[in-house]
């Protein structure tokens, strides 16, 4: 027994020996800074056909066979190839409220193809598919919300007026919050009531994050690394995060939209904590008082794996962890100019008093309404 144990080791350290050269190529493969740290600098496109959560009929199973992958590749090129082709130019405009399918005002158009860049396949880490973004908990999904946060929006929803008020699926091109009374408010009243995506303030996805997400175009990101600051661009909405080295978090009464990142290196991994946000962070299904955890690590020189994990015990029942790959990119990230003159901000106010007015059946401006 003892011969035994002793042969087993000794082929383990040969094993070893023989291995360490090609770890420490591995290791040394990647670009490092002049202090030997891990240079994470350039451009990442994080693009990817895979979801954040996984579809329930996976279950448990973490990751895609290589010809499922395959497949999510060939449906989604077939499926653009579909939307890209030409529209016939004498076609008639669409009816007046939508054609009843799914989309605002009964989807009466917005962006096509053209417009989207969500990656073209299912991405890898160390060489498998995963199933989804999230990892933990098992089922690759969110944890169940607190009772609390259950109790709140059980009541929310259940009150008539916000009930009407909420757009999903219930836009379909009328004035509906006057449903209530023909002076009810409603979701267009003023400019503060948008989404701050749609005032230019924040993008949508959480694409800044954090967590730091993939979204349906403008997925590059880029790294600015110092030894005491990294600053991480986002593509959309031109968001800057500033990531202070070796440094503690602001006091609690100071909050930012983006939070306070302050990060440290354990080993060749940058690790990224996240505090002090505000009551609604760009990640806006947590809180105030989230906290996030990122880590950073080079797969290869060309290849960055992103993770996180979020805990927020005033809304989640549990923490939950992801992770997605980052690849170089040779594109720049140009500048995303949504601020510049928001007409798309002004077409809602008025588009809304228009519509407030038709439901009234009065004539805006004293102009002949043309829909009667």
């Amino acid at each position: 027994m003892h011969n035994r144990i002793t042969l087993s080791q000794t082929l383990l350290a040969i094993v070893g020996f023989l291995l360490a050269p090609l770890l420490m190529a591995q290791s040394s493969d990647i670009p490092r800074t002049a202090s030997g740290r891990p240079d994470l600098s350039g451009t990442y496109d994080v693009s990817t056909r895979t979801p954040m959560q996984r579809a329930p009929q996976f279950g448990d199973r973490r990751y895609f066979t290589n010809d499922e992958a395959a497949v999510i590749a060939a449906d989604d090129l077939a499926r653009k190839e579909e939307r890209q082709r030409g529209s016939d130019p004498n076609r008639s405009a669409p009816p007046q409220g939508g054609d009843g399918s799914s989309g605002a005002s009964g989807n009466v158009g917005g962006y096509n193809t053209f417009w989207i860049d969500d990656g073209t396949d299912a991405f890898q880490i160390d060489g498998r598919y995963p199933t989804s973004i999230i990892y933990d908990p098992p089922n690759g999904r969110m944890p169940e919300v607190n009772d609390a946060v259950r109790a709140e929006r059980r009541a929310r929803f259940s009150e008539g007026e916000l009930a009407v008020r909420r757009e999903g699926g219930q836009n379909d091109g009328t004035a509906y919050w006057l449903n209530l009374g023909l002076d009810a408010p409603g979701p267009y009243d003023n400019m503060e009531q948008r989404p701050f995506a749609e005032r230019c303030l924040l993008s949508f996805s959480s694409t800044g994050g954090p967590p730091m997400l993939p979204a349906l175009y403008n997925n590059h990101k880029r790294i600015v690394q110092s030894e005491d600051t990294i600053l991480i661009h986002i593509e959309m909405v031109h968001e800057a995060r500033i990531v202070r080295m070796n440094a503690e978090h602001d006091p609690q009464e100071i909050r930012k939209w983006l939070g306070d990142s302050i990060g440290w290196w354990e080993g060749d991994t940058l690790v990224v904590e996240t505090t002090n946000f505000r009551d609604v962070p760009a990640f806006s299904q947590g809180s105030r008082d989230m906290k996030v955890t990122e880590r950073f690590r080079m797969e290869s020189a060309d290849r960055l794996i992103y993770s996180f994990t979020v805990e927020d015990p005033s809304v989640w029942t549990a923490p939950f962890s992801g992770e997605y790959a980052w690849p170089r990119s040779p594109n720049k990230v140009f500048e995303y100019a949504c601020h510049e003159a928001n007409y798309a901000l002004e077409g809602i106010m008025k588009g809304a008093r228009l519509l407030e007015a038709e439901f009234r059946g009065e004539d805006p401006g004293g102009v002949p309404n043309p829909t009667q």
